[in-house]
């Protein structure tokens, strides 16, 4: 409803402006070539007032911070991303009419989704943060936000379910812990940016349309014989079916583990996708479910590299009657082949116990890593390790263990495949590390801490940030389930290093160095 500002055209100044203030809102009013225009005065970009703007030809108005440029009439903007927003104005005898009530609920969330769209594909956070925030106060629930960056970035992702999927849960968990509303918010974004930084540049890469009537066989069949589009016609069949997921991923957690798949991903994954749908609801399955499925359709399976050939033979010899007593120290700087050995000679002990085992030689060889691999500028392509080298064997050993409580059938698989990662990552040890000034006294405290570290946490990559985050809650859900564990002490002091080590991420003279030694060797 247009209501009256008491002010006439002659009262607007030599320059034909005047800022009118209402409940909060500040409100331009511009004379122009004949015309009344009203637009909010902060500049959407950062706030900068526009009454101190410039106006040029054709209605244009500068904002002089930055030089964004809006057309008047439509609030658009010409130059920089997010649109001005512009107010109903009308003269009547004389005087000036605006209407500064908010647009119904409906079309600020259109406007919101639309400006998240345009933010995500120019990978532009702050206005991220902005149509998020805006789509809340309109009264509606930021998951939303989550759910719409996911569907359009789905057939942009080549490979599948990345990390942003994976970390989302955790995010959103992250969020609904929060203290403040600019913690929950941020954590919130968390996502959005990784999807973005994912996709930035990205082209399209469709998912088949077919649908099949869901049947598990099929759908692990069709994994194993890298056959995406029978495997997204089995989804999709579930889907159509309205299937949740938990009904699924028994199916999913045997495909995850039918292979040392993808260094761990697919089962860490596997894991995610659930807790992600639970989080945000079923408006999420579907792109998650498929993403997920093409991931696993195209990991790689590193049982068929020479170091971990050893593992089909030792799950051929699995036969759940080996009864040595086991502990971390057993599987300490042993190789993989030991390490599938020592596995099997526990393979008839309570599953509890070989886990609790792998999972403390996991922890002890975290605690334990050698971080000169890391620095080194000169090591073989092989040797290029880093702590996520050593943290995917805890987020994996998770993983698995939910996995397994469904499917205890898959115990072997998920066993011997730690075992490879405690055998693999025993090269990149010093077992006479300082392990000891990494202690942590109280293991509740020391996570909260870390956890809340993560709201601000200051790290530019997304899936180094989310890398901390992931680990944080493994570690956390591993405690609730068994606080007195072996293990509990030297997980929390590996953790603990972790986090308070410089992590190097750009290896320019070792990628220079690596690049002259391959194409030396060309013939």
């Amino acid at each position: 409803m247009l209501a009256t500002t008491g002010l006439k055209r002659s009262e607007l100044g030599p320059r034909g402006r005047r800022l009118v203030r209402h409940e909060g809102k500040q409100v331009l009013i511009i004379a122009e070539q004949a015309q009344l225009f009203a637009v909010a005065n902060r500049c959407p970009h950062e706030g900068y007032p526009l009454s101190e703007g410039t106006i040029g030809p054709e209605c244009v108005l500068t904002c002089n911070w930055h030089n964004w440029k809006f057309d008047l009439a439509t609030g658009n903007a010409l130059v920089g991303r997010d649109p001005v927003r512009t107010y109903e104005i009308a003269e009547r005898n004389g005087e000036i009419f605006i209407d500064v009530a908010d647009p119904p609920a409906l079309e600020r969330r259109t406007r919101a989704l639309g400006g998240l769209k345009a933010a995500i594909l120019d990978n532009d956070r702050p206005r991220m943060a902005r149509e998020v925030a805006r789509l809340e106060r309109a009264g509606f629930d930021a998951g939303e936000a989550l759910v719409r960056g996911f569907e359009l970035c789905n057939d942009r992702l080549e490979d599948g379910m990345t990390h942003a999927h994976a970390a989302a849960a955790d995010w959103l968990l992250l969020a609904s812990r929060a203290e403040t509303p600019a913690e929950r918010l941020a954590a919130q974004l968390e996502p959005l940016g990784h999807i973005a930084w994912d996709t930035e540049g990205a082209g399209h890469f469709p998912y088949p349309e077919a649908v099949s009537e869901w049947n598990e066989a099929d759908f692990v069949a069709a994994i194993e014989a890298e056959d995406e589009t029978a495997a997204i016609a089995q989804v999709r069949g579930a889907l159509a079916q309205n299937f949740p997921y938990l009904s699924i991923r028994p199916a999913i957690g045997e495909a995850s583990l039918a292979h040392y798949a993808d260094f761990g991903h697919c089962a860490i994954y596997t894991l995610k996708a659930g807790q992600l749908i639970e989080r945000l609801g079923g408006e999420v399955a579907e792109p998650t479910l498929l993403a997920l499925t093409r991931m696993l359709v195209r990991s790689t399976r590193e049982e068929r590299l020479p170091e971990f050939r050893g593992y089909a033979r030792a799950l051929s010899e699995w036969d759940g009657t080996g009864n040595a007593g086991v502990n971390a120290k057993d599987f300490l700087g042993l190789s993989t082949e030991g390490a599938l050995r020592r596995t099997l000679a526990s393979s008839g002990r309570p599953m509890r116990e070989l886990y609790d085992a792998l999972l403390g030689a996991a922890a002890f060889n975290l605690l334990h890593f050698d971080s000169g691999y890391e620095r080194a500028t000169n090591n073989a392509i092989a040797d290029n390790v880093g702590w996520l080298d050593f943290t995917h064997a805890l987020t994996f050993a998770n993983a698995c263990r939910h996995i397994c409580d469904e499917r205890p059938d898959q115990w072997p698989r998920a066993a011997l495949q730690l075992a490879l990662f405690v055998g693999r990552n025993r090269k990149y040890v010093h077992p006479d590390g300082d392990g000891a000034r990494w202690r942590v006294d109280d293991h509740r405290a020391f996570l909260d801490l870390a956890l809340k570290a993560l709201y601000d946490h200051g790290i530019p990559e997304p899936i180094i940030a989310c890398h901390r985050l992931k680990v944080l809650l493994a570690i956390e859900d591993e405690l609730g389930t068994a606080p007195d564990a072996p293990w509990v002490e030297t997980i929390c002091a590996a953790v603990n290093r972790y986090l308070h080590t410089p992590m190097k991420r750009h290896h320019g003279l070792r990628i220079a160095t690596q690049a002259l030694d391959f194409v030396g060797k060309e013939e």
